[in-house]
């Protein structure tokens, strides 16, 4: 976050220094344009439980990496549409805190590894121009695919197994702004991203110590992503 916000302010004086030559003066009027986008995404799930505050868990989460392609068509003036598919890579830590079922059992540790395939349907609503800035708004729908995901496993948390559902959907809601620089166009952006359906697959035991207690376990994500057209 502190890079993200160090380029952009950085980004900002230059251009403001610069301010007087209007760079890629003709690039938005052209229907279709072509890109890529680096960056980094931190996941984290909202945790529904059923009954017993006791059996709970906390999930350590750590910085991914994203990378990608952009399809970015001109609907309108203001308004475009972009197809963002992109490689999105991380790891979590859970830690389960049933007291009762694990004080003779340290067997309270898992390790989430996600590869996902992440395909984002999104609006984009620019402002007005000003000199060499643009910002924008977006927001749209996605779907991924976790290439991790143990879905299928027959293995559960008895035998050392956190799975986890492979396609989920999303909404996603984000900001950013576009950089006309001397010979491309340059777009800070972050992003919120919230999964509509529960993700987690059950362990086969009912009751069991892991996720017996969870009622429904969905991401939640924030991507800061660094494009380039």
């Amino acid at each position: 976050m502190r890079v993200f916000c160090t380029i952009t302010i950085l980004l900002c004086f230059s251009i403001n220094l610069n301010s007087q030559i209007e760079n890629l003066q003709n690039f938005d009027q052209k229907k279709v344009h072509l890109g890529y986008f680096i960056g980094i995404n931190n996941y984290n799930y909202k945790l529904d439980y059923k009954n017993n505050p006791q059996r709970r868990m906390l999930i350590n989460h750590q910085p991914g990496l994203n990378v990608g392609l952009i399809i970015d068509l001109k609907l309108k003036e203001k308004l475009n549409l972009r197809f963002e598919p992109g490689l999105y890579t991380n790891k979590s830590e859970i830690i389960f805190y049933d007291r009762t079922q694990f004080s003779q059992n340290s067997d309270t540790l898992r390790s989430i590894k996600s590869t996902y395939i992440h395909l984002p349907l999104l609006l984009k609503y620019s402002a007005k121009r000003y000199n060499n800035l643009r910002p924008y708004i977006l927001g749209g729908l996605s779907t991924s695919f976790n290439l991790s995901s143990n879905q299928n496993n027959p293995e559960d948390n008895s035998n050392g197994t956190f799975r986890l559902k492979t396609n989920t959907f999303y909404y996603e809601l984000g900001i950013g702004i576009d950089f006309y620089l001397q010979y491309f166009k340059f777009s800070p952006s972050i992003r919120g991203v919230f999964s509509l359906k529960d993700e987690l697959v059950q362990d086969t035991e009912l009751d069991s110590p892991w996720t017996g207690n969870i009622q429904k376990m969905s991401a939640r994500g924030i991507f800061l992503n660094l494009s380039f057209h």
